[in-house]
């Protein structure tokens, strides 16, 4: 009998460790968990399990996770469940380093704040300041900003400011800091409050962010879920070495090969994204360019036509290889190697997310293996592509 009793009570051990976790059992309201089963997101990321009960317990947290592990509910549910209990206009701050990060978490915030009336506002640059100054001056509850537009908002608008601000968010703060905007930061974290909530998201932790991370914090906690610089188990990594004249050549034959795929080729300059997309027009493929030298209302236009699958190219300067969310790409390919060998990493985190699988093509040419070696030395993963 004692026996029985014994397995009886180790069974329901073994039950209580199988318990999954679920955003309801992370301290998240049922409104919203509603929210995340609409989006799909049937069980936190890592990221999310071990940063949203700290969040939610009122905490700092400085979040340092690999690309596309969930970073955005990570720090919005925290958000939008502290907004439920104090309902207040101009109530977080999400900065960013590019534009189609901004529009990205906008969505994801008003898509998880539907049922709760959340209004967003993007402030970023290539869009009319007027128009911009208008949304800001109907107070919306999350502003989504890249740093040089709204320090042009702070400085030029009247009537706006940021004092009642009560959240802080620095998405990809490594790359805000890479991008120069060290002074707009500065000029931003003197006008708002310092009694605030700030979170620091981050792939990679830099002496930069160490530095930002000492000037904007208060007793944070670290949440890391990855070793220093890695790619995700499920991509498969592969290089050709070739001449660089044959690149176009082999490019080509690529997309032959893996025809039925949706791609992104990255090019390391703006000419050479047009250039690369006008060729591939040319043969009949459908490719669409997204570089910094094209209007914002263009960038979005090729970011929707790739995302709803009516181009399957999509190319590319490194204004893509961050957090953009595109959970269909099957292949990246290299066609310039980075000049950063950290860049790779994001590069190739615009596939295999979620759990999925991708590939990642890199093409080495005879001026490229000085920095092939360092992607190499960073992630020892390669296999030659046949």
């Amino acid at each position: 009998m004692e026996e029985e009793e014994a397995i009886a009570s180790s069974n329901v051990e073994e039950d209580a460790e199988e318990t999954p976790v679920t955003f309801k059992s992370l301290g998240i309201v049922d409104v919203l968990c509603e929210a995340c089963e609409q989006l799909k997101w049937k069980v936190p990321t890592q990221i999310q399990k071990e940063s949203l009960p700290i969040a939610l317990d009122g905490k700092d947290v400085i979040g340092l996770a690999e690309t596309g592990s969930g970073k955005t509910g990570s720090f919005a549910l925290p958000i939008l469940q502290a907004l439920l209990d104090t309902p207040q206009r101009m109530f977080a701050l999400v900065l960013t380093p590019t534009r189609e990060l901004a529009f990205q978490i906008s969505e994801q915030f008003e898509a998880l704040g539907a049922s709760i009336g959340v209004k967003t506002a993007v402030v970023v640059g290539g869009i009319d300041m007027m128009t911009q100054a208008l949304v800001l001056a109907k107070k919306p509850h999350v502003i989504i900003a890249t740093p040089g537009r709204l320090v042009d908002h702070l400085e030029n608008t009247k009537g706006f400011n940021l004092r009642n601000l009560k959240f802080l968010v620095m998405d990809e703060a490594d790359r805000i800091l890479n991008m120069d905007f060290e002074q707009e930061v500065d000029k931003i974290l003197k006008v708002i409050p310092r009694e605030r909530n700030t979170y620091l998201y981050s792939a990679t932790m830099t002496k930069k962010v160490q530095k930002l991370q000492r000037a904007s914090l208060r007793n944070p906690v670290k949440v890391e879920v990855s070793t220093k610089y890695q790619t995700v188990e499920k991509l498969q990594q592969s290089y050709i070495f070739l001449p660089v004249k044959y690149k176009d050549v082999y490019l080509v034959y690529i997309l032959n090969e893996l025809a039925g795929n949706s791609f992104i080729i990255f090019c390391s300059t703006c000419a050479n994204t047009q250039r690369v997309a006008l060729m591939l027009r040319n043969l009949g493929l459908t490719a669409v360019p997204l570089h910094g030298q094209m209007s914002q209302t263009k960038r979005l236009g090729a970011l929707n036509k790739f995302k709803s699958k009516n181009r399957s190219i999509l190319i590319a300067t490194d204004v893509a290889s961050r957090g953009l969310d595109i959970p269909h790409v099957d292949v990246v390919i290299n066609l310039d190697i980075p000049t950063h060998s950290k860049d790779y990493i994001h590069r190739v985190g615009r596939t295999a997310r979620a759990g999925r699988s991708g590939k990642a093509v890199t093409f080495v040419s005879q001026y490229d293996v000085e920095l092939y070696k360092r992607i190499e030395h960073l992630t020892p993963m390669f296999a030659l592509f046949v």
